[in-house]
């Protein structure tokens, strides 16, 4: 699996990176070698009432399956990651285990995960 962050405009993008790889990393853990690349960016953006938040994207790209996007805004940039991550690990598991109900395979726990930065 191959993780890329993306992080725009925040003083401490190394840590943050890293902390944002570590939460997809055990977020995705049980989906292995289904999932083959994760895509996360990082931004600032305005609300409605024209306040600053901070936004994380999620792309997960899976095997035989489609794209799972998750977006989330929090006025913390961690908060967001967290959230978005977790959304993105549940809504994986919940495909696979759809995807193994259609075909007829049986999910496992024992994968491994290969992160290349």
């Amino acid at each position: 699996m191959q993780i890329d962050i993306q992080s725009h405009d925040f003083t401490n993008s190394k840590a943050l990176a890293v902390y944002a790889g570590r939460r997809l990393r055990f977020a995705l853990a049980h989906a292995g070698d289904h999932v083959w690349r994760v895509a996360m960016d990082l931004t600032y953006v305005n609300d409605r009432q024209g306040e600053i938040g901070q936004y994380c994207r999620v792309q997960v790209m899976m095997d035989r399956a489609a794209t799972v996007v998750v977006e989330d805004i929090e006025a913390d940039i961690y908060r967001a990651i967290d959230r978005a991550a977790d959304r993105a690990g549940r809504t994986v598991m919940r495909r696979l285990a759809r995807q193994s109900v259609d075909h007829g395979k049986k999910l496992t726990h024992e994968t491994e995960i290969r992160i290349e930065t």
